[in-house]
């Protein structure tokens, strides 16, 4: 039997949280710090907002969105071990062990929301979507970051090749499970691109309940940057008895 894309998630990242962040520069070439910079640059945030960070893993969108707006940030994962480097990495930051799925918070919890690399890895991208957006106040932002597959047919050959061996023979030398991850993500990625079309994935986000959808390729289309405003009045001050209460520091709580 097929595994499901949570499945394959759990499978393929787990172990793998204390050597994330470098095997993520080395295998993107040090585009990935360049794309999460973008996405934290659209979201305008301002102090005082809360965020809510879906798919943490080790807190690096995160502890950037925090740094740049005076803001406070919590980081939602379904990894206990990503959790770990996270709370290693970023102890002010609260975080919470959970799914995308089915997200532990009210209805208009946070200002905003941040997701990276999130929908190839849930059965329902559409499902998650409208999850996603019910925790968000009414006008606030959803960012998220991607990978994508360039359009352009030569762009497209050279990354496939890319993808094909040079991610796995990178992998293989930081470890032998990034060996196993570098082979996986070429697959993961062309097939979500496959039954996901990037049309599909702007329908799920208007059907969601966003508006003012928009779409930054990122080096030429192996990355993508979107955004979106959640229907819904903008104007006036925010009602503080909606906003979330953070939870307490200390590491990441199980479900």
């Amino acid at each position: 039997m097929p595994s499901s894309p949570p499945d394959d998630a759990r499978r393929i990242f787990s172990g793998i949280g204390a050597t994330y962040e470098k095997a993520g520069a080395l295998l993107s070439f040090g585009q990935d710090a360049r794309w999460r910079a973008r996405l934290v640059d659209s979201l305008g945030a301002v102090p005082g907002d809360v965020v809510l960070d879906v798919a943490t893993g080790t807190g690096l969108v995160a502890r950037a969105v925090s740094e740049r707006y005076g803001c406070e940030v919590v980081g939602l994962d379904r990894s206990a071990d990503m959790l770990s480097a996270a709370a290693a990495r970023n102890g002010h930051i609260p975080l919470v062990r959970g799914r995308a799925e089915s997200l532990p918070f009210p209805d208009d919890s946070f200002d905003h929301l941040t997701f990276t690399y999130l929908l190839r890895y849930v059965d329902d991208p559409a499902a998650t979507m409208r999850e996603l957006v019910r925790v968000v106040r009414p006008g606030g932002r959803i960012a998220a970051l991607d990978f994508g597959v360039p359009s352009n047919p030569v762009l497209r050959m050279l990354w496939r090749a890319y993808t094909s061996i040079g991610l796995p023979l990178i992998g293989r030398l930081i470890s032998g499970r990034w060996a196993s991850v570098g082979a996986f993500l070429r697959g993961s990625i062309e097939r979500f691109d496959r039954q996901h079309r990037q049309t599909d994935v702007e329908r799920y986000w208007r059907s969601a309940g966003l508006r003012d959808v928009r779409l930054e390729l990122m080096s030429f289309g192996a990355g993508l940057v979107m955004t979106g405003l959640k229907d819904g009045a903008t104007e006036g001050p925010r009602a503080m008895g909606s906003r979330l209460r953070r939870p307490e520091p200390g590491g990441p709580r199980r479900e």
